[in-house]
């Protein structure tokens, strides 16, 4: 067989500073260099914006990342761009693509891959276009929702659409929301994600409560996530007067964390809104484990890992419309999908607790459709269908 040389671009991939952004995108990557016939090259380029706001706390670990390192078996190079935060979103493909194009100048390849349709897609189209090859394209949520909608990003975002050899999506309600914005979507194939089933499965409930300090009887619920407003964690904290005596777990950081503290003390149920700050990936199975359910009405998902990985835990979700989740929600044992409303969002909790299901039927409802060889055996066949093109 013919090796397939392909030349990934992720702007979201795990490095020693962040070693949880983006860790699917590695998970998928990793799953996509263990195929027969593959040799993979991965340049996650990293933003930094110019002197002196390079020197802010939280560019500092990002100046000192190597630019060409192994990570957990793949090659990975990290060359810089300039970034320009909040401003610069309609400059960042043609910025990521010549910091690409210089981290690989006189090597050859069959095919680009960008594993986020915006900026990685259109930087992938200006590279491909460079190099003379065809590339694709993932769409997995705000890259679409967002970008793809913002007058100032839509045209790079359509652009890379039509030009793209072949596109993928999380879900196929991503692909309706391609469509619904002028992408083919006779180009798109539905690519799930993967989930490691070694880690996510049911266990002991009250075991993985005590790890937690949770306590044995209280109810309790748990979002995972970046504390945004787009996350709905205000919704879930404004059900809990409606909730007597269910606790609330927060997993995540983000800029809304003052407002949501602010909040519970206003509605009176700071005592059962817990924030437990970013989580080790390592540790998330069992946070899961020790859940009644997972809540996370969010404005706008493609299809969530964290809805996914809940589940394999056998823990339900409750979730809103957003995305992918009638491809998950297809089973009352999965959980409900609610309205945006704090009532809504009470009322389903309640119904989730009043006959809670058992974690082994809620782990079977995926019924093998997440699994993270065939995520990476998909990849392998669909870039391999584009490089023919």
């Amino acid at each position: 067989m013919t090796p397939l040389r392909i030349l990934s671009i992720a702007t979201l991939f795990p490095d020693a500073a962040r070693p949880n952004f983006g860790l699917f995108v590695e998970k998928s990557l990793r799953a996509l260099a263990a195929q027969p016939g593959i040799e993979l090259t991965i340049v996650a380029p990293v933003g930094l914006p110019p002197f002196p706001l390079s020197l802010h706390p939280r560019y500092r670990a990002l100046r000192g990342l190597p630019r060409a390192e192994t990570w957990h078996g793949l090659s990975i190079l990290r060359p810089r761009f300039t970034l320009i935060p909040r401003y610069s979103a309609r400059f960042n493909p043609a910025a990521v693509a010549r910091a690409v194009l210089g981290a690989v100048a006189g090597q050859g390849f069959d095919v680009v891959d960008a594993q986020f349709f915006y900026p990685d897609g259109s930087a992938a189209m200006r590279v491909a276009d460079t190099l003379g090859l065809p590339f694709s394209a993932k769409a997995r949520g705000a890259d679409i929702s967002h970008f793809g909608h913002d007058p100032a990003t839509a045209p790079q975002v359509i652009e890379a659409g039509a030009k793209a050899a072949g596109l993928l999506a999380v879900s196929a309600a991503m692909r309706r929301d391609m469509a619904a914005i002028g992408i083919d979507p006779a180009k798109v194939t539905v690519h799930y994600t993967g989930i490691d089933h070694a880690r996510f499965h049911p266990g002991d409930r009250a075991a993985a409560r005590a790890a937690f300090g949770m306590g044995a009887d209280a109810p309790a619920i748990l979002s995972v996530g970046a504390l945004i407003e787009r996350k709905g964690q205000a919704l879930v904290i404004a059900a809990l007067p409606a909730l007597p005596g269910v606790h609330y777990w927060l997993a995540g950081a983000g800029e809304e964390e003052g407002r949501y503290r602010a909040l519970a003390h206003r509605l009176g149920v700071e005592g059962r809104v817990h924030f437990l700050g970013p989580v080790a990936n390592s540790d998330l199975p069992q946070l899961y484990r020790a859940a009644d359910a997972v809540v996370m009405p969010s404005a706008s998902e493609g299809l969530a890992n964290a809805w996914v990985e809940a589940l394999a835990c056998g823990t339900p979700i409750i979730i809103s419309d957003a995305g992918g989740a009638a491809e998950l929600v297809r089973l009352p044992v999965a959980g409900r999908i609610v309205a945006r409303t704090p009532g809504a969002i009470a009322d389903a909790v309640a119904a989730v607790l009043a006959a809670p299901p058992s974690p082994d039927e809620v782990a079977a409802t995926l019924s093998g459709r997440f699994d993270w060889d065939r995520n990476g055996r998909e990849l392998a066949d669909h870039l391999r269908r584009c490089a023919r093109r």
